[in-house]
Parts: C-alpha cells; sequence; structure tokens
C-alpha cells in the first residue's frame, strides 16, 4: 500500500490540487519508472515515498517562483537533460495546458518517456533525442520557450549556456539545485550577463525532513548572441 498522505501534504503546502485521474497518472507513471529502472538507469531512488518528495514535490516546487496559470496558462516548457522525465512529466500532469518538450541526450530515456507520454495520454508534449548545444541551435527550439528548466548535475554558468538559448525574451531559465546555491551563482554572474540574462527570484527551501533545495530563475533580457552555445562539449569543459 502507497501512503499518499505525503503527497497530499506536500502538494497543499503548494497550494496544487489534482483530481483523482492525475493521481492515478502519478501512480501509473511511478510503477512504470521503477520497473523500467531495473533494466535502465533512470533514477538512483526508487521508494515510493522517496519518488514523490525527491522527484514529484521537487519537480512541482517551481510554482514556488513561477505562475503559469497567469495571462491564460498556455505556456511553453522546455525540460533540458530531463532523464527519467523530471521535471517534465509531473509539470504535464499536474498542469495538462503547459506545452512542454522533454529533451535527453540518451535516446533509450527518451523511448521510455514517448511510451509514457502515450500511456498516461498526455496532449502537447514531446520528447526529443538530443545535446542541448545542438538543439539551442535549431530554429524550432531557440528562443521558442517561455520557460526552459533543468534539474541536471552542471555548474549554474554551464547550464545557463545550456538553457538561455532555448528561452524568448522575457521569459525564464530555471535551475532547480541542491542546498544553498550562493556561492555557485556568484561565479555565474558574468557567464549569466554574456548570455542576455539576469538573476530574478530565488527561493531557498527544505523538501521532506532535510532536503535542501534551491531554485534560481535567471530572466532573458534581450536576443542572445549567436556565438552560443558553443560546440558539444565546450560548455561543460570550459564554462564562460
Amino acid at each position: 500500500m502507497k501512503n499518499w498522505d505525503l503527497f497530499q501534504e506536500g502538494l497543499k503546502q503548494l497550494n496544487i490540487s489534482l483530481s483523482e485521474q492525475q493521481l492515478q497518472q502519478f501512480e501509473t507513471f511511478y510503477e512504470d519508472l521503477v520497473e523500467k529502472n531495473k533494466v535502465m538507469n533512470l533514477t538512483a531512488i526508487t521508494e515510493w515515498e522517496e519518488v514523490v518528495v525527491k522527484h514529484f514535490l521537487d519537480s512541482l516546487s517551481i510554482v514556488k517562483i513561477v505562475n503559469f496559470a497567469e495571462n491564460g496558462g498556455e505556456k511553453k516548457l522546455m525540460d533540458l537533460g530531463t532523464g527519467g522525465g523530471f521535471p517534465g512529466i509531473p509539470l504535464k500532469i499536474a498542469f495538462p495546458e503547459l506545452e512542454i518538450v522533454l529533451a535527453d541526450s540518451l535516446n533509450k530515456r527518451i523511448t521510455f518517456l514517448q511510451g509514457e507520454i502515450e500511456k498516461l495520454g498526455l496532449k502537447k508534449i514531446t520528447a526529443v533525442h538530443g545535446r542541448g548545444e545542438e538543439l539551442g541551435r535549431k530554429p524550432q527550439y531557440r528562443e521558442q520557450f517561455d520557460y526552459c528548466v533543468s534539474r541536471a548535475v552542471a555548474n549554474l554558468s554551464t547550464l545557463s549556456e545550456y538553457c538561455l538559448p532555448f528561452v524568448k525574451v522575457g521569459g525564464s531559465f530555471i535551475s532547480y539545485k541542491a542546498g544553498n546555491a550562493e556561492e555557485e551563482l556568484a561565479k555565474a554572474k558574468s557567464a549569466i550577463h554574456l548570455l542576455s540574462g539576469k538573476v530574478g527570484k530565488i527561493e531557498s527551501f527544505v523538501l521532506g525532513k532535510d532536503n535542501h533545495r534551491t531554485l534560481i530563475q535567471i530572466e532573458k533580457t534581450k536576443e542572445i548572441s549567436k556565438k552560443y552555445p558553443r560546440k558539444a562539449g565546450v560548455p561543460s569543459k570550459n564554462p564562460l
């Protein structure tokens, strides 16, 4: 038996209300994720309560700094380095009006996510295979999104170079970070400026008992230079 109290309490704290159908979609996704994880590396976390806190509620915690419902609610969101589908799949289940692209450099993950999108009956969401440096130069993705989000483990300078090329002027890149990110943010400020961004809201909080998290919003102020992103591998090896 799954304990739903933890999920319901977390949703309440985030002021998110889900229907029975949406809760069922979360349960189905959890079961498929754990099953597929036996043969493919999607997540190191498989216990229900841990997945609820560290994947589902963590993904949804973006509502602390973003109101998806404003201005009609039909926003476009790129989830770069989605891995097992986080934060994109939980966001799509909770906010069906979002138009989402999930991107990952490992095709096996994309195949899994495409199957889940179909099984869960999700609309206006696609999963694409590719590296951020390549996708960010394609006209159908470059500066086309209201939001680009990433829970990928990389320094903020590198993530900004991957993510800001996808964001429209006036939109935001939102980075999910563990712990306190002040030092990392200070190191990334010149890179953010080079990439036509400015630091917006920063929200630090604790999820569950002891999961210290920080959300960093970087707003896109003008069109990005055609120099960025640099070619594959360079942003991670040589951050701005």
